[in-house]
């Protein structure tokens, strides 16, 4: 059984009620719900929550919860790996099937069924032991730039003065989709971002980190656009 899990802890700090408050007219949360569910590659959905409000929308888009969340695995330092290791333990205890899991962040509603697909294709052809969605920085990090007390510093003095060609192209992660084997998710050995890991390249408009409202209005423009009609 190929599973997505989705964390939605009720907790959100920087925007209240993140998970759930109307992104485009929809909880946020339907978005990653609908686009696994249509991905053909995914036979369930499993929301990880704490919060009973969550719970009922998860269902309402056509997740399942089928266990909630411990309040421990709900603070603020909790990382993601545990929750997703928790919640492959709590459907195996229920007797699920587990072959490959997908973690889904709630707040993707840039993330299509298609890309969703192509990386768990992309698991299944790689052998890789992970494959999370990623993007190109659009500036060489080597050239970064530091200010302190006696001005602005160059981040590598070694590369600041150095043609951007000739130097190595950088990537990070999209803060959105992690496929794996249920096997490798519960191995504490294997690291997300490790040699035996492979990366699904998104566009840059594909991309956006929602923590702030500047970053929500951003996330929305971006979503508008995107379902306009081709002229």
């Amino acid at each position: 059984m190929r599973v997505a899990i989705i964390p939605a802890r009720g907790g959100s700090k920087r925007i209240p009620r993140k998970n759930i408050k109307l992104f485009c007219g929809q909880p946020m949360l339907a978005y990653p719900i609908k686009a696994a569910l249509n991905s053909g590659v995914v036979d369930k959905v499993v929301v990880s929550t704490d919060d009973t409000e969550i719970a009922a929308i998860a269902r309402q888009y056509g997740a399942e919860t089928p266990f909630m969340r411990k309040a421990k695995l709900a603070d603020d330092f909790t990382g993601t790996t545990d929750v997703i290791r928790n919640a492959i333990k709590e459907l195996q205890q229920l007797g699920w099937p587990l072959s490959s899991c997908a973690c889904i962040y709630a707040t993707t509603p840039l993330l299509d069924s298609e890309r969703i697909a192509a990386a768990y294709r992309m698991l299944l052809s790689s052998k890789a032991d992970y494959v999370f969605s990623a993007a190109r920085f659009s500036f060489p990090i080597q050239r970064a730039l530091l200010q302190n007390a006696e001005g602005v510093v160059p981040f590598d003095p070694a590369s600041i003065m150095q043609r951007s060609q000739d130097l190595a192209e950088t990537f990070h992660d999209a803060g959105q989709l992690y496929w794996a084997t249920a096997d490798t998710w519960l191995d504490t050995a294997k690291a997300v971002f490790g040699t035996g890991s492979r990366m699904l390249l998104l566009p840059a408009h594909l991309v956006q980190d929602i923590d702030t409202a500047e970053d929500w209005r951003r996330a929305e423009l971006l979503y508008q656009l995107l379902q306009a009609p081709a002229q």
